[in-house]
């Protein structure tokens, strides 16, 4: 640079707000609090120690004592809640583990009510994937195809069984048309009318589901894409989170969330509930494995995950790492 080069000096220094860690904390946009993570946990039955879960590196399979650890654990770092997810010891074509009162996704849920009380709200996954032997989230026809309106009545039944063990909050998440109604009419119809629904609204069918498959000993062969969404379509998962407030869903979730993130946005402008994402296993692993590998600083890319999820407009964030995401923000 030469005497005679002028420099125009800006007077508006978008930087100054950025020089300090205080001062970055105080104008920061975002903030990602551990009330608004819930914690998806997996209990399966038969189990005497969790067992780890290879795809997924920190995240196990509990066991019923290990599961109210760490559902305490949840408590005390101040977490929204958990979403429960039960692995049988044996399954059926009709998923029957699945309303079957002492079936281990019921117990877990008795057991966690008892463990954390009001300290968390308690969810459930509400399908029947975890249950059949075919894998699919459905009752099958004779030829094989996913039985909608079969599938709704199961559904009511499994909901019924879950608000009998104590559930806060039921999760129906097969992408069955009319499945919030349903769920909602059969509550309502028991009595279980305080109980609330948290809809898998926008659920794709999406490559990021692998490491999920292994979490739950999955049966499924073939793939769910006639009843999960096309991952080219934005507009229907609005359609879809519209349709699930107008049946009585009291919060919508898009799921997955990082490959989805223009998804939840628009939903979150379209609708009056809460929206929440679902952080899933394949972006989990990811990170994970990125950071094995020394690429990326594993505890930023946690917490730049997380913001940039409740960025696009997610209130509610379900993610494996829920419990450490909440010693990082608080440390």
């Amino acid at each position: 640079m030469t005497d005679e080069t002028h420099v125009q000096v800006p007077t508006i220094r978008p930087r100054r707000l950025r020089r300090t860690p205080a001062l970055r904390r105080m104008v920061a946009e975002q903030h990602v609090v551990p009330s608004s993570l819930v914690l998806p946990v997996f209990v399966r039955e038969g189990l005497d120690e969790p067992r780890p879960i290879s795809s997924m590196p920190g995240v196990v399979q509990h066991s019923r004592d290990s599961l109210k650890q760490a559902v305490s654990e949840a408590a005390e770092l101040g977490l929204g809640g958990v979403m429960l997810f039960g692995i049988p010891e044996h399954k059926d074509a009709t998923g029957s583990g699945a309303i079957d009162p002492g079936g281990v996704l019921n117990l877990a849920i008795t057991d966690v009510v008892a463990e954390v009380g009001d300290q968390l709200t308690v969810m459930s996954d509400l399908c029947l994937d975890e249950f059949t032997d075919h894998g699919h989230c459905g009752l099958l026809t004779p030829d094989g195809e996913v039985d909608n309106d079969r599938t709704l009545v199961a559904y009511g039944e499994m909901a019924l069984a879950q608000a009998a063990a104590g559930v806060d909050m039921v999760g129906p998440s097969g992408m069955m048309d009319g499945q919030v109604a349903v769920v909602r009419q059969a509550l309502d119809a028991a009595a279980h009318s305080h109980v609330s629904i948290l809809a898998y609204s926008a659920k794709y069918a999406s490559a990021f589901f692998g490491p999920f498959r292994e979490a739950v000993d999955s049966s499924l062969e073939g793939d769910r894409r006639t009843y999960q969404q096309n991952p080219a379509n934005a507009v229907e998962g609005v359609r879809e989170a519209l349709l699930d407030v107008a049946e009585g869903a009291d919060i919508v979730m898009v799921k997955p969330a990082l490959a989805y993130l223009d998804v939840v946005r628009r939903v979150r402008d379209a609708v009056d509930v809460p929206v929440a994402a679902y952080n899933i296993s394949g972006e989990y692993a990811m990170v994970e494995a990125a950071a094995a590998n020394g690429w990326i600083d594993r505890e930023a890319a946690i917490l730049e995950t997380l913001t940039s999820i409740h960025r696009a407009g997610a209130d509610v964030v379900l993610t494996y790492w829920a419990s450490e995401a909440a010693r990082l923000l608080t440390r």
